[in-house]
């Protein structure tokens, strides 16, 4: 059995143990058939994570792992691998300096390093250290020799043959002058956007309060702004995000909430505010926590250059038959093995000598 062969398999070992951690959890936590300590440990990973960071909710890593038990299966995983050659490959040490906004949010990156064979060695953000620990401990128990293909690194990297580094625009500059004479994925900041054309239903639109709440909108690959054709009435918009109004009883979000309508009613800046979630009209596409950003278009084609000239700005395009490569509503958090960030393919990256 081959390295590749034997690291998929721990791989596959793991979306098992977390669909039964999934089970467990919605049985209430109960025990169930053939429970280990792995479960309790996991417990203690999420909530220690959640002290650490407290945009980590319990229901929120819970999504993440839900996400990646389901494809974490032997088909997905191999179906995803069945167009490279990855005999091809020779191993060599990757760096990963992960963010920290969501929960997981490097494991894609993690698992492609691992799966071509190669050694990662880590840097995880302040914001995210409990998970991925704890994922590489199991991993390590369902595959020894893994212990000496995953490095987590407190200092800086010395020993390295590819980076693939995620950050913000400033970190990127700081990225692009250490990293810059190795083979490298250097990623800055996206947004998501969703173009709207008037006569979505009302679960289309429900489903795009997932996209924009999910995760408080951390993520690069949450709706922070809307396209929406002159003349929209916002009433029906507002009617169907209603099921999220919960979301401000989680006190950072009410906080940030609190703290920006604040500085737009002193600066006298025009918005609209259901009492969780403002809309502001704006040219940027990075909006502030609690708000989402607005433009109106009376032409169609006009705006789909506008998209298309700022493609490095944005990670997702969600909508109903308007772009040929947008997401349908609801599902940003749900990408799929090879959507790969910034549509930059990192297997095939990792694979070139």
């Amino acid at each position: 059995m081959d390295v590749h062969h034997r690291r998929l398999q721990a791989f596959v070992k793991l979306g098992d143990f977390l669909n039964s951690y999934c089970e467990y959890v919605s049985q209430g936590g109960q025990s169930i058939e053939n429970q280990n300590d792995w479960f309790s440990k996991l417990d203690d990973a999420i909530v220690l994570a959640g002290h650490k960071n407290g945009w980590f909710t319990k229901k929120n890593i819970l999504f993440s792992i839900e996400n990646w038990a389901k494809l974490l299966t032997n088909e997905k995983l191999n179906n995803w691998l069945s167009d490279y050659d990855l005999k091809k490959n020779s191993p060599n040490n990757v760096a990963l300096i992960m963010a920290g906004n969501i929960p997981l949010v490097g494991f894609p990156d993690f698992l492609a390093v691992l799966l071509t064979g190669n050694t990662a060695l880590v840097k995880s953000s302040s914001n995210d250290f409990v998970l991925l620990p704890f994922i590489t401990e199991f991993l390590i128990k369902k595959e020894p020799s893994l212990a000496k293909a995953i490095i987590f690194k407190e200092d800086r990297f010395t020993d390295f043959d590819k980076v693939i580094a995620t950050g913000s625009n400033n970190t990127a500059r700081y990225f692009e002058y250490y990293f810059g004479k190795v083979p490298n994925i250097i990623r800055k900041n996206r947004n998501s956007v969703a173009v709207l054309n008037g006569f979505e239903s009302s679960e289309q639109l429900k489903a795009l309060g997932e996209d924009i709440f999910r995760y408080y909108g951390l993520g690069c690959r949450n709706v922070s702004k809307i396209f929406v054709p002159k003349g929209y009435d916002f009433d029906s918009f507002f009617k169907a995000l209603y099921p999220f109004k919960e979301i401000i009883e989680q006190v950072k979000y009410a906080n940030n909430y609190d703290y920006n309508k604040a500085v737009y009613l002193m600066s006298e800046f025009d918005f609209l505010d259901n009492g969780f979630l403002m809309l502001k009209r704006d040219d940027s596409f990075a909006s502030p926590i609690a708000t989402l950003f607005y433009e109106e278009y009376d032409d169609l084609d006009a705006m789909k250059a506008r998209l298309e000239s700022d493609t490095e700005k944005i990670q997702c395009v969600v909508g109903s038959g308007i772009l040929p490569n947008e997401i349908l509503f609801g599902q940003t958090q749900k990408p799929q093995l090879d959507d790969y960030a910034d549509g930059i393919d990192t297997v095939e990256f990792l694979l070139k000598t």
